[in-house]
């Protein structure tokens, strides 16, 4: 486009753009309030995913704990009571109370057995050197208590003390600490997995942390975005509003230049009637008397002058009434079509004053709706009527063009051009308001000296029946 052009686009365009813009906001704010609500039910859902997950694991440790504790327990008090029970079989003087004290050891080492399989069967990789060392100090132990059982009791009076000093009490005592050492691994295990649970919970916590600070941040981005589309909608609402403001005082003034305009048109008309018309009937109403005068006087060659003179007056009247009609409204609009009525008012231009005015039509269907064909007869004789009074224009192109959905107008004139923003008058505003009324796109670009070109496109709707197939 030329520096200095100005366009002046009144109906369509904006109205397009201003929906497109909600349309995307409301994709944004959907999309962002749904990404926050996931946001938030995934954090939900984690936190409550990640809090069963430290209970399950503090309740399984503490539960393994628990049952290492007693069954450990359980062979700590074995081993002293095994003790306890060699140390009174061999003090017993009594074969009767030996016996039972050695059946009770032996019930105690049962026991004692079944604890170790328990035991063998939660062993961790941290307690199985010292466990292994434990089941064969404890069967060395053995080992050594089992001669002890075939001592008679003097021998058991005689060597029993220093078996038990040099024998049984070391090797319990070794076996204790061995236990002692394995309770020590429990524990370490127990710290473990304290410490196991605390990395669970840190992960956790930084998990939640992170969905909390993108919550907020998304939050946030969601809140800027809503201010700004607001603000963005106040100032769209304010702009409409003026331009509401504006189309009401244009429409005030649009409305006093049609009465205005009519008044001119009735004033126009009843002038040509009079001047023209009544002036030719009331001399053809004289001349009609002078013939009957000539020919009740029977001289022939003077009625046929006056026959002739009295004709070519009606023939003028005729004229006069038949062009006052087609400037109300051309009757070969409807009985010939669009283009005819065109090309006639592109004649009758270039009749009166001059101007050479071309039309080109391009595959204009004759079924088009009434409302369409006066409208772009109409806003094509405004144009050239401007071009015609204002613009001092020598040449003028109107092209029309259809296609299956719209129908295009476009008058070029070589004028003087003007800036259409700041010279707008009723028109133009007459011509906006015909095409935006059957929902088309009006423009006007002009640059001074450089002409103007008047653009219309007009929707084509439909045929009933055509739109009814599509429905189906």
């Amino acid at each position: 486009m030329r520096a200095g052009t100005s366009i002046m686009t009144f109906s369509g365009p904006r109205s397009i753009r201003t929906k497109a813009l909600v349309a995307d906001s409301r994709l944004v704010l959907i999309v962002g309030f749904g990404g926050l609500l996931l946001l938030m039910a995934f954090a939900e859902i984690d936190g409550i995913r990640a809090l069963a997950e430290i209970q399950t694991t503090n309740d399984s440790i503490r539960e393994d704990y628990l049952l290492r504790t007693r069954v450990l327990e359980r062979i700590r008090s074995d081993l002293y009571v095994s003790g306890t029970y060699v140390r009174d079989y061999l003090l017993e003087p009594e074969a009767g109370k030996a016996e039972s004290h050695r059946q009770s050891l032996r019930a105690t080492s049962a026991d004692m057995d079944e604890a170790l399989l328990r035991y063998a069967s939660l062993l961790t990789q941290a307690e199985e050197r010292p466990f292994a060392v434990l089941t064969r100090t404890l069967a060395d132990y053995r080992k050594v208590l089992e001669p002890v059982f075939e001592w008679t009791a003097a021998e058991r009076q005689h060597r029993g003390y220093v078996f038990l000093r040099d024998e049984v009490f070391p090797r319990r005592t070794t076996m204790l600490g061995i236990a002692d050492q394995i309770s020590a691994f429990n524990q370490s295990q127990l710290d473990a997995g304290r410490i196991r649970i605390e990395k669970t919970y840190r992960q956790f916590r930084r998990r939640l942390t992170i969905a909390i600070g993108l919550t907020i941040g998304l939050g946030l981005l969601l809140a800027a975005f809503s201010i700004r589309r607001i603000l963005g909608l106040e100032a769209e609402a304010a702009l409409r509003y003026r331009e509401i403001s504006q189309a009401r005082t244009e429409l005030k003034e649009l409305s006093a230049r049609l009465v205005e305009t009519q008044e001119n048109e009735r004033r126009a008309i009843s002038r040509e009637l009079h001047d023209e018309v009544g002036q030719a009937l009331t001399g053809t109403l004289v001349e009609m008397a002078n013939l009957s005068m000539l020919i009740r006087a029977g001289n022939l060659e003077p009625v046929k002058r006056k026959a002739d003179e009295i004709k070519k007056q009606v023939e003028s009247s005729i004229s006069v009434v038949r062009n006052l009609a087609l400037l109300l409204r051309p009757s070969m609009l409807d009985d010939l079509g669009l283009v005819p009525a065109l090309q006639w008012q592109a004649r009758e231009v270039a009749r009166r004053s001059g101007l050479r005015v071309k039309v080109a039509a391009e595959q204009i269907s004759e079924d088009l709706p009434e409302e369409h064909k006066t409208c772009v007869y109409r806003v094509a004789q405004e144009a050239l009527h401007n071009a015609c009074q204002h613009a001092r224009a020598q040449t003028v192109r109107v092209t029309v063009r259809q296609d299956p959905e719209r129908i295009f107008l476009s008058i070029q004139d070589d004028g003087e051009g003007f800036n259409p923003s700041e010279e707008r008058g009723m028109g133009l505003i007459g011509m906006e308001e015909r095409v935006s009324r059957l929902g088309g796109e009006f423009s006007v670009t002009s640059e001074p000296a450089r002409g103007t070109v008047v653009q219309a496109v007009l929707p084509i709707p439909a045929p009933s029946g055509q739109a009814g197939l599509d429905g189906g």
